[in-house]
């Protein structure tokens, strides 16, 4: 095979003595040419940390992030080759699915997450949107990533004191020095959503305190946007003090969350659709409640970070 056809090596991060990886055994149905792909496990305790490691001992040009548990479609490396022939492209990225055969509480939280409502132009990350497009970090995640390697290296890799909000300043650090970033809404993997509503409220409250986190390093504007939740967590503790007039904006919120489910309900599933409506809220309430947090958390120095990590090649 030809060197010109660019070298990519799979990333996947995992636990310690995880033996089923489900992300490895579908990576290696990707179509590409079997000599110029490799798979690297990193095994450890700090995503981010793990990512890093594997990054440095990567020899593909291309490096392709999957959780442990994401599937990818087999024509994704095709898909992404075509966005590098630009050398502007640094990352190419899109949506992560939630499967067809995923329990109903999952789908229902895949709703959640897919709606404007609840999660504004990241939904983009859940759902197929749109066209081929240059976008941003909002639209783009980990778990389903292409990236040119020696950007990540130029960039010093992933800041592991932000996790799980360290991809998302990376991205914005990629943009900032002239690098494009794409969205391919059929650049598609697939991977269920958290299992219960203990671990959905978990998540959200990560994401909301790394969100934070990440502002409080890396300001921009783009991050306006995820102020909406906090200081709607602030509104419903004022509300009772507000009087009359104080509750017509909680109206127009109900009629943006009525709006949402019947939208949802065309385009997904009405079962679905209102089952999600009362997670609407609670996705605004806990993600506000950890980005409350998340601006007064202790940030613990880049350098102070550290895992243990054990690399195999598969």
């Amino acid at each position: 095979m030809s060197d010109t056809v660019p070298l990519v090596t799979v990333i996947i991060p995992t636990r310690p003595g995880q033996a089923d990886i489900s992300a490895l055994s579908a990576a290696r149905q990707l179509r590409y040419p079997a000599d110029r792909i490799e798979f690297c496990v990193a095994r450890g305790k700090q995503p981010a940390v793990q990512r890093n490691e594997a990054i440095r001992a990567a020899r593909g040009e291309i490096i392709y992030f999957l959780d442990d548990d994401a599937q990818p479609r087999a024509a994704n490396l095709e898909r992404a080759m075509a966005h590098f022939g630009d050398p502007k492209v640094k990352m190419v990225g899109g949506p992560n699915l939630c499967p067809a055969d995923a329990p109903l509480t999952e789908k229902v939280f895949a709703t959640v997450l897919s709606s404007w409502v609840a999660f504004g132009p990241s939904r983009a990350r859940y759902a197929p949107v749109g066209r081929v497009r240059v976008s941003s970090e909002k639209e783009l995640i980990l778990c389903n990533l292409l990236a040119r390697r020696d950007t990540l290296l130029e960039l010093g890799g992933f800041n592991a004191s932000l996790y799980p909000n360290e991809e998302n300043a990376l991205m914005d650090n990629v943009q900032s020095r002239g690098g494009v970033l794409i969205y391919d809404p059929d650049l598609v993997a697939y991977r269920r959503p958290r299992p219960t509503l203990k671990a959905f409220i978990k998540m959200l409250l990560n994401y909301g305190r790394g969100r934070a986190e990440q502002f409080r390093l890396h300001p921009t504007p783009g991050s306006a946007l995820n102020f909406a939740p906090p200081l709607f967590c602030a509104y419903l503790v004022a509300c009772p003090f507000l009087g009359t007039a104080g509750l017509v904006p909680l109206a127009g919120y109900a009629l943006a969350i009525v709006s949402q489910t019947l939208y949802s309900a065309v385009t997904r599933s009405p079962v679905h659709a209102f089952m999600a409506m009362p997670l609407l809220t609670i996705t605004h309430i806990f993600y506000g409640l950890g980005f409350w947090r998340g601006l007064f958390t202790r940030l613990r120095p880049r350098t102070a970070i550290d895992s243990e990590v054990s690399l195999e090649r598969a």
